[in-house]
């Protein structure tokens, strides 16, 4: 057999084996760790004649890693080595090593907790970090930790950071294999360019296949992307003996075995694939790579409860892990779409799924495990957001009750192994007779959309897709192969849940079953094309589609961009079979709440579905404390503004004010603290009350005066006085609008005599004198009266005696007789 680079540390992994459990293992890539260790372990005196599983991450490594195994054993797979996967198993009671994608081994925990037939669990290139990869390895550690203590667990991987996973497996040891690959020359781009990433990887090809021998593998971030530069190599006059060939998961398995096989004699193969040929699996004939330096992956919003496909950079270790691609055979090229600059900034490893994925799946199957997903062990530990998120759907899937404990039809979800929305639906629909029908829609939404011509989607309504998936011809463009991926598709979901043909098949009920899934994206339509779901998003239909104006539909696939997604696809659902089959997700609330347009407040009984009100009647005799609640609501909403502010009540406030400035233990009451504060001080004097109407009927200065003790009230005549009598003998207000400088506004005609500016408050405070003109303007601010007189005082007259010459003007202030008239009644000695 022939040698591999990880022959080198079989001995020491024998060892390690022989006497623990656990081991973390990291090879370079073309090492052979995927296909040599199962093979050299296979007959270990600790295994018996237990089972190895080997996880890898993507189906189609896994198939081909079991594939390759077979070769070496000159067996066909499924005899020694087999392989296992959603809805493709190809297994027997030969099997011995089972090559396995990782949602199949959480489901085979689900069955079976101990592995009891399984002896060594190999987690293959766990750097990717999966969202099923950690689910897996965290339901392996409790099991061996409580239930199979001889159970062996080994961790690989080409470009893992060993420490924390060393860690997490109590320091397990850590071995490492050198690679068997080939210098590769990298280049870069020496400045940004401005072509579409299709039009840059077309033209890169072409250089490449001018230039270089060997085969070429590219890197793009998703099929539409692959779809579009084989369009455009198409239109470029290439040799005839090479062939353009894409490589994605959705594929069937034979244009993927025409990618990654050996190309004909004298044929070069350019092949453009997704991510999915990083790892794992090696492309033959590869000795170039172009690598496009963009991927597309999963992001779960918890806020709106929606999965998007972003496409991001990759990470320095997936660039790397690419590169490595071309040196497989011999020295290679990778040329990098992006600068030396750009790649120094690239992170380092791409964000974990777990951090950012719905964990809907994960939360229900630790339910039915038994453990809460904060008692388990994590590299990193999933989100409380995503949690809670989950948990809220599962009640809403009936998989939880009320109390989040898993219920029986939630064990019959998680044992079908599909997302929990799409397993409630199927398991419904079976007992509606509407089982196949179910099952086309699942497989409908699991693959690309059948009407996406050229990278578009134009019409949402899903009552099409089924429509022309049933016929052979149809009005509207769709994917042959896509066709018959969903047919083969929905056959063995069928299969899955054991459940036959059924005669009601109507895409009419696509609505209900949607329903069932999506139960919070129920949608009530607002306005034309635009509607608000029952998890209180809101969405638009692109242009204008025959489901405009439907009074509900469910989205099934909805974009969380901006305040509005896009429905990409959609059903319409009357509200009466909804209210129907989805009792359990109307509520009946009793809504007491303020009514901007009337000012007042209003009850009403409303049927809600979520964040959607079906119905709604007025409300009779609502409870007195929730009319309050509401009302003190509305004065909230609208401003405190709105209660009857008389003169009077706002100069009380102001007094309080400034006694507070100078001692903070009398109340606050500020617009702010009062806003805030609002039943406590307000809410005893709201009885009967409901509307704006109704407040005018409130005393605010008595209510503000309730807020003082006794002595404060006796403080605030005493140190607060409303008026100031003046020496004419006049009563002038004071203003406290300023609490740290109230002020007078007095003639200065009346100020005559007095020598000192008056004080007031404990502190003995000057008020600021704004002394006024005959005209009311004025002429001087100060809070230093006697040197007004002593200064200022000359000047003012002499401007005053011009403009208001009939007035009395002394030349002496302080003896003058004050008056609030033009001349005092009783004259002096004759000034002027």
């Amino acid at each position: 057999m022939q040698s591999f680079p990880v022959d080198s540390v079989l001995p020491r992994l024998r060892d390690v084996f022989s006497k623990s459990g656990r081991a973390v293992l990291t090879a370079s890539p073309g090492a052979g760790k995927t296909t040599r260790i199962p093979l050299a372990l296979l007959r270990e005196s600790w295994l018996a004649d237990k089972k190895i599983l080997l996880l890898e991450p993507r189906r189609l490594a896994a198939r081909a890693a079991a594939q390759y195994m077979a070769f070496l054993l000159d067996e066909d797979v499924g005899q020694t080595v087999g392989y296992r996967m959603r809805l493709d198993t190809k297994v027997s009671n030969l099997t011995r090593i089972e090559v396995v994608t990782e949602g199949v081994l959480t489901r085979l925990l689900l069955a079976d907790p101990a592995l009891e037939d399984v002896g060594l669990v190999i987690f293959d290139e766990f750097h990717e970090r999966s969202l099923q990869a950690d689910l897996g390895l965290a339901l392996c550690l409790e099991s061996q930790e409580i239930l199979r203590p001889d159970l062996r667990i080994l961790v690989m991987s080409a470009t893992l950071d060993t420490e924390p996973v060393a860690a997490l497996l109590d320091n397990a040891p850590v071995l490492k294999a050198a690679g068997r690959s080939y210098p590769v020359e990298t280049r870069y781009l020496a400045g940004r360019s401005q072509a579409d990433t299709e039009t840059l990887v077309t033209q890169t090809v072409l250089k490449v296949l001018a230039g270089q021998e060997g085969d070429i593998l590219v890197f793009l971030p998703g099929a539409a992307e692959i779809r579009r530069v084989m369009e455009k190599l198409g239109q470029s006059s290439l040799p005839e003996q090479v062939r353009v060939l894409p490589l994605y998961g959705n594929l069937s398995r034979e244009r993927q075995d025409m990618a990654i096989l050996p190309g004909r004699p004298g044929e070069r193969k350019v092949v453009l694939a997704t991510s999915i040929a990083e790892t794992s699996l090696t492309v033959e004939g590869v000795r170039n790579v172009i690598d496009s330096g963009l991927m597309r992956v999963p992001r779960f919003s918890p806020r709106t409860g929606m999965t998007r496909l972003e496409t991001i950079s990759v990470s320095q270790s997936s660039a790397d892990q690419r590169r490595g691609r071309a040196g497989r055979l011999g020295p290679g090229l990778c040329y990098r779409l992006w600068t030396r600059e750009e790649n120094a900034r690239l992170e380092f490893s791409t964000v974990p799924e777990i951090l950012e994925s719905d964990l809907t799946m994960l939360v229900l199957d630790l339910a039915v495990w038994g453990s809460e997903p904060e008692k388990l062990r994590w590299l990193d530990k999933p989100p409380d957001t995503a949690l809670q998120s989950a948990r809220r759907l599962l009640v809403q899937l009936e998989a939880f009750d009320q109390n989040g404990h898993v219920t029986p039809h939630g064990r019959q979800m998680a044992a079908l192994g599909l997302h929990p929305r799409l397993a409630h639906m199927i398991l419904k629909a079976k007992s509606l007779g509407l089982g196949n029908l179910a099952c086309e829609i699942a497989a409908l939404l699991g693959e690309r959309d059948l009407f996406r011509v050229n990278g578009t989607k134009e019409e949402a309504d899903l009552r099409l897709r089924v429509d022309v998936l049933r016929a052979e011809q149809g009005e509207y463009p769709a994917d042959k192969s896509v066709r018959q991926r969903v047919r083969l598709t929905a056959g063995k979901l069928m299969t899955l849940a054991k459940m036959s043909k059924d005669n009601n098949d109507d895409p009419d009920a696509c609505g209900l079953l949607l329903a069932m899934a999506y139960p919070d994206r129920i949608g009530q339509c607002r306005d034309g094309s635009h509607y608000l779901l029952s998890n209180g998003r809101g969405a638009v239909l692109f242009g204008r589609q025959a489901l405009s104006g439907t009074p509900y539909l469910v989205a099934a696939e909805v974009g969380d961009q901006g305040a509005e997604g896009t429905v990409f696809l959609a059903a319409p659902v009357a509200v009466e079979t909804v209210r129907r089959y989805l009792s359990g997700q109307f509520e009946e609330r009793d809504r007491v709440e303020w009514e901007r347009d009337v000012q007042a407040v209003r009850g009403r009984k409303q049927i809600c579905l979520g964040a959607l009100v079906i119905k709604e009647i007025p409300l009779a005799d609502p409870a007195p404390e929730k009319i309050r609640t509401a009302l003190l609501a509305g004065i909230a909403l609208e401003g405190i503004h709105i209660l009857p502010w008389t003169r009077v009540a706002r100069h009380l406030q102001q007094r309080i004010l400034f006694m507070r400035w100078q001692d903070p233990d009398w109340p606050d009451v500020s617009d702010e603290a009062l806003t805030a504060a609002l039943p406590f001080w307000l809410g005893p004097y709201l009885e009967g009350m409901n509307s704006r109407e109704d407040l005018a009927q409130l005393r605010l200065s008595e209510i503000l005066l309730t807020m003082l003790t006794w002595e404060q009230r006796r403080d605030l005549e005493e140190f607060a006085p409303t008026h100031l009598v003046v020496p004419s003998g006049q009563r002038i207000p004071i203003d406290y609008s300023r609490p740290e400088a109230p002020f007078l506004a007095v003639r200065l005609q009346e100020m005559f005599g007095l020598q000192t500016t008056p004080c007031i408050g404990r502190r003995n405070i000057p008020l600021t004198l704004q002394l006024l003109s005959p005209a009311q303007r004025p002429v001087q601010i100060t809070r230093d009266l006697a040197s007004f007189w002593q200064t200022a005082y000359f000047a003012v007259r002499k401007d005053l005696l011009g403009r208001y010459p009939k007035h009395y003007w002394p030349e002496d202030p302080l003896s003058a007789q004050p008056t609030s008239r033009v001349r005092p009644q009783k004259r002096g000695s004759g000034e002027k």
